[in-house]
């Protein structure tokens, strides 16, 4: 059920959070990548195979360790949003947003009237109606749910200002390889055009109210971020994995 968005308070407060991408329809896993101290997990329908119907059990494996489970949806789509929230889902990440027209319809897919158009009945996100009436649990839901647009274009690059003046978007988020492959220069995020794109986004967005964001694989690239104004962090389990693999066989075969 929605309960109080920690990772939404923070941010409010100043604060960095991290969070880690999740793959897997595992509702065991994900309770232990949850016992690890992330702020919030990012349930992947876009470059994962998670439905709507996983999101139950994956958002109650999260909560149970004080995370903030939310969802990257696989389009900006009204009927898909909705799904992913009501499931259980505290907040959204969402992909290939290219124009402040779309950045305003995640924002109107996201939220209750007035401020939105999302759909509206008993779910578990709200308690099925078992805990508080519709109309509080809708005027909280607003409140509490966290909407994370995705820059990952050169035509979101180019729209970002726009995206700032848009009421209900929390966080604006970097995509490096997707803008890397955008621009040209796919799966190279460090060439200088990709980076200067970068940057020009970060400018933008620190002059706004909203949270800068950003997929960060190592300690370094999140400390460089981190002084450039952001201060919504992911990154991705399989590193992660792979690096402590990598590791461990590297010094039992040495």
């Amino acid at each position: 059920m929605l309960v109080e968005n920690t990772t939404k308070q923070k941010l409010r407060a100043g604060e960095a959070v991290f969070g880690c991408f999740f793959r897997y329809a595992s509702p065991t896993l994900a309770e232990h990548v949850a016992m690890q101290g992330w702020d919030f997990l990012i349930y992947d329908g876009e470059h994962g195979s998670l439905e709507p119907r996983d999101m139950e059990d994956l958002a109650r494996a999260a909560e149970l360790h004080g995370v903030t489970p939310l969802a990257r949806v696989t389009a900006n789509e009204p009927a898909t949003i909705l799904r992913y929230l009501d499931a259980g889902a505290h907040g959204l990440h969402v992909p290939w947003v290219n124009t402040a027209e779309e950045a305003e319809r995640v924002v109107v897919s996201a939220k209750y009237g007035p401020r939105g158009l999302r759909g509206l009945a008993g779910s578990r996100q709200g308690g099925w109606g078992n805990t508080e009436s519709l109309a509080d649990f809708t005027a909280r839901a607003n409140e509490e749910t966290l909407v994370v647009v995705h820059i990952e274009t050169a035509d979101a690059v180019a729209a970002v200002q726009e995206y700032t003046e848009i009421d209900g978007i929390d966080v604006l988020f970097i995509g490096p390889t997707d803008l890397s492959h955008s621009l040209g220069h796919p799966g190279n995020p460090s060439h200088p055009e990709v980076q200067d794109a970068m940057a020009s986004v970060a400018d933008v967005v620190a002059r706004s109210n909203k949270t800068l964001g950003i997929y960060a694989g190592s300690p370094d690239f999140a400390a460089d971020w981190f002084a450039k104004g952001a201060r919504y962090f992911t990154a991705g389990l399989e590193g992660f994995v792979k690096q402590a693999m990598q590791n461990y066989l590297a010094a039992v075969r040495g």
